[in-house]
């Protein structure tokens, strides 16, 4: 069953997939973003892997990352005792450190990078375009769903598009980073671009280092 945007946005997820059998070698818990839950569980379910579970805090965290890792922390301290080891899916996403040091100190796996336009780029890639894309602007698939939600009305330009100007003009383009390839979301990112007055770039990039980060995680 694919989760509900709205869901992932304002409530986050819980999905068990982990085999319940004695065939189970270990149980593993991914704690994730809910922006991250349709292509965590893409990855999980077309790799097969059955000892894996995944919950998803909330994907509007984002716009107050400093609640970020005392909700992490929660989860971990509530649910650790069920598991053999657990995989934090964030990267630092705005947290100053924060998170980091948390799961340092909790003896948990997270993603590296700085945020998912890093990973799913790849981080090597990403940052090799320095300063050329300093005046960018990125959006996921997920993002690009949800971008009312995330960037419209929290910005108050549903009531006052005058301040698109004041926010995004000193952006030059739109980048959407797509993980899947999408025709109808392929317009929509256009379209958002079309709304905040940028140039619109599309660059596919899958799950990039997501995908690479789980599967090191799933075989141990």
């Amino acid at each position: 069953m694919r989760p509900d945007d709205d869901i992932l946005t304002t409530t986050g997820c819980e999905v068990q997939t982990a085999a319940t059998d004695a065939a189970a070698t270990e149980r593993l818990l991914l704690i994730g973003c809910g922006a991250l839950a349709h292509e965590i569980l893409t990855i999980v379910r077309r790799n097969g892997w059955q000892h894996m579970d995944l919950t998803c805090l909330p994907a509007i965290l984002h716009n107050t990352p400093d609640r970020i890792p005392d909700a992490v922390r929660r989860l971990i301290e509530e649910k650790r005792t069920g598991y053999d080891r657990i995989f934090v899916l964030y990267a630092d996403c705005g947290t100053g450190g924060g998170l980091r040091k948390l799961c340092a100190e909790m003896g948990v796996q997270m993603l590296e990078g700085p945020h998912c336009y890093a990973f799913y780029e790849g981080i090597e890639t990403f940052a090799a375009h320095g300063d050329e894309e300093i005046a960018a602007f990125y959006l996921t698939d997920f993002l690009v769903r949800q971008f009312d939600a995330f960037v419209w009305k929290p910005l108050g330009l549903d009531r006052h598009p005058g301040l698109r100007d004041t926010y995004f003009g000193n952006y030059e383009k739109l980048v959407y980073q797509a993980q899947t390839d999408n025709p109808a979301l392929d317009a929509r990112a256009r379209a958002c671009a079309e709304r905040l007055g940028l140039a619109y770039e599309r660059r596919f990039t899958g799950y990039g280092d997501l995908e690479r980060s789980l599967m090191l995680f799933a075989t141990g």
